[in-house]
């Protein structure tokens, strides 16, 4: 082999800093960190990972990264911080034939759920006891229609041999994709934190959305790059209100 050829198949220089936990070193609890470290790692390419403490940030990152919060990524040594444009940036760059293609197919696969984090957020911060049900059950609403979706089989399924529910193990499909990336990291806060806090359960009849967690937490590229669920909950200790009376 040449040294050129060497070269182009050399995996390129990638550094992705993620948050650090409670104690400066382990992974923290942020969607958005392991949204960008799944996609690195489903790509099959050979990257660093360094865990930012933010009490402590060290200065040679605050001047790698002036006012940025993790995560960002240095890729051949630029330096990328919007987390939807990595991802737009790690698509292209690393595209096949060497890397996969992560885009979804089906265009609803990159917004199905998109909501429920939302709904989340405004039932894990109320602290009044009156507005608790109605917060709950949108919470539920916004789960019922990501079910939804889950559960119609797609075009390319075997309606006929499956009957009328798919058995797809994804969003888009049997692989994970990018819109699995962004949406099974909040999931997994939802289904945390609301137990934590508010003692919810997802309701056992969204099987569609019990289906999907179950094959993501089969999955190394999910597992191995979450928080704790130690982490989540105390990422949350100060943001999940008690009800009032």
């Amino acid at each position: 082999m040449t040294d050129t050829a060497a070269e182009e198949d050399k995996d390129p220089d990638i550094e992705l800093f993620v948050k650090a936990g409670s104690d400066g070193e382990s992974i923290g609890n942020c969607p958005f960190s392991q949204r960008i470290f799944m996609i690195l790692w489903l790509k099959g390419v050979v990257f660093n990972v360094t865990t930012v403490d933010l009490k402590r940030k060290p200065a040679d990152l605050h001047n790698l990264a002036p006012g940025t919060h993790p995560p960002f990524l240095t890729f051949q040594g630029e330096v990328l911080t919007d987390v939807n444009k990595i991802e737009e940036f790690l698509e292209a760059m690393l595209a096949p034939p060497k890397y996969p293609r992560l885009a979804a197919k089906n265009r609803k696969s990159n917004t199905a759920g998109n909501d429920i984090f939302a709904k989340f957020s405004a039932y894990v911060k109320n602290t009044r006891a009156d507005k608790n049900r109605s917060l709950e059950k949108s919470l539920n609403k916004a789960l019922a229609e990501l079910d939804e979706y889950l559960m119609k089989p797609m075009e390319d399924e075997d309606q006929g041999r499956h009957g009328v529910e798919s058995t797809r193990r994804y969003l888009d499909g049997d692989e994970l994709t990018l819109a699995d990336c962004n949406l099974l990291p909040k999931l997994h806060v939802v289904k945390v934190v609301a137990k934590k806090y508010r003692n919810y359960d997802i309701p056992s009849e969204f099987r569609g959305v019990w289906r999907y967690l179950r094959n993501a937490y089969e999955r190394d590229e999910f597992i191995n790059t979450s928080a704790s669920n130690e982490e989540i909950e105390l990422a949350y200790k100060d943001v999940a209100k008690r009800l009032g009376k």
